[in-house]
């Protein structure tokens, strides 16, 4: 097995994936909150809105939708200390 695919079984340990009904109680405010960007992003928006947290990713559209944004950058710096 190559050092990918350990990496991902290690993450898929630690990672749970959201069902849509735990999520879509927050649809429309996701959508309102990223229409003016990529609209097709809104249940990425709705997760971090239903688990109030943040949103980890290197995509700009998710700036300006109100919720707090990391980027790679910053996440390596933050585990780091």
């Amino acid at each position: 097995m190559d050092i990918i695919s350990e990496q991902i079984k290690q993450l898929e340990q630690i990672i749970i994936g959201l069902d849509d009904e735990i999520y879509v109680g927050k649809k429309s405010e996701a959508k309102r909150r990223i229409q003016d960007r990529d609209v097709h992003d809104w249940p990425i928006v709705a997760c971090a809105l239903t688990l109030n947290c943040p949103i980890w990713t290197e995509d700009q559209d998710f700036f300006g939708t109100g919720i707090p944004i990391w980027n790679s950058r910053n996440i390596e710096i933050f585990l780091s200390e």
